[in-house]
């Protein structure tokens, strides 16, 4: 019998066959996307005003470290649904406020919003990473109605912070849930620049990539811009049809023009598509 394996294929070509350079521009969004750093810094500056608008419930920690906190924005109803944002970054850089205005467009709504925080890799392990998400919901589903958020959540989050949606859809106070230009395969990651400090392990790799797990029967919408990496397109295609595969709920969603940073766009705004997206998947 032999022993020959077959390379492992990759959306952009023979995978194993590629340079570490090919490999790293696989994955690098910001080389891939010129115009990231003014998106993310106008992006910075709205969330700022809008923090500045809605100082009365931030900073709220659900951890013990500084990052594990929460900022809160409650809707007039208490019992309105409430949008979990979770961000993006690679799991090793971002922070909750720099995109605290992504709770404006499901304000318009009615609806409350919530930023969480978690701590970045490598002074956590991506296991630890992902127990914190799940423990902040804890936290948000025993302590939020305290603070004005007694509605059915659902967790949106954006790159890194897609995957950690996908990842937190089946806590029990989570109803449903949008991942917007997401990695739903960790294997890949292994072989380029991201792992130096992600220090992914085998176990982890299995356990915490949603393409290898079992399909959560809860509606999610998967989002991605026509103009990201072919890898990052090809993620939510395959999550998507997984699910599909197994009858579970919701939307593949391509934005037609947008790239990984200015598809945010359309959840920051109150009739953006993706705000629209998330008011579908409860109706």
């Amino acid at each position: 019998m032999s022993n020959y394996r077959a390379p492992r294929r990759a959306p952009h070509g023979e995978w194993a066959y590629m340079t570490r350079d090919e490999r790293d521009a696989a994955y690098n969004n910001s080389a891939h996307s010129p115009n990231s750093p003014a998106v993310q810094a106008a992006r910075a500056t709205a969330s700022a005003s809008f923090r500045a608008r809605y100082p009365a419930k931030l900073d709220i920690a659900y951890g013990s470290s500084e990052r594990t906190k929460w900022d809160l924005f409650p809707a007039a109803e208490p019992t309105s649904p409430c949008l979990v944002f979770i961000h993006g970054g690679y799991w090793q850089r971002g922070s909750r406020d720099l995109v605290s205005v992504m709770a404006e467009g499901v304000r318009g709504h009615g609806w409350s919003a919530a930023c969480v925080g978690y701590d970045l890799v490598p002074d956590v392990t991506m296991t630890q990473l992902v127990g914190e998400i799940h423990a902040s919901l804890d936290w948000l589903g025993k302590h939020g109605p305290d603070h004005g958020i007694a509605g059915p959540i659902i967790v949106a989050g954006h790159s890194a912070g897609g995957h950690l949606t996908a990842m937190a859809l089946s806590h029990p106070k989570v109803v449903a849930g949008m991942t917007i230009s997401g990695v739903f395969e960790l294997g890949p990651i292994r072989d380029t620049y991201l792992n130096e400090k992600m220090h992914l392990t085998d176990e982890e790799v299995a356990l915490l990539s949603p393409l290898r797990l079992p399909v959560v029967m809860k509606p999610m919408g998967i989002a991605y811009g026509t103009h990201e990496l072919p890898a990052l397109m090809e993620d939510s295609r395959k999550l998507h049809a997984l699910r599909a595969n197994a009858d579970a709920p919701g939307p593949l969603i391509p934005v037609v023009g947008a790239d990984h940073f200015n598809i945010l766009d359309e959840l920051q705004k109150a009739d953006g598509l993706l705000t629209r997206q998330i008011l579908d998947l409860l109706r």
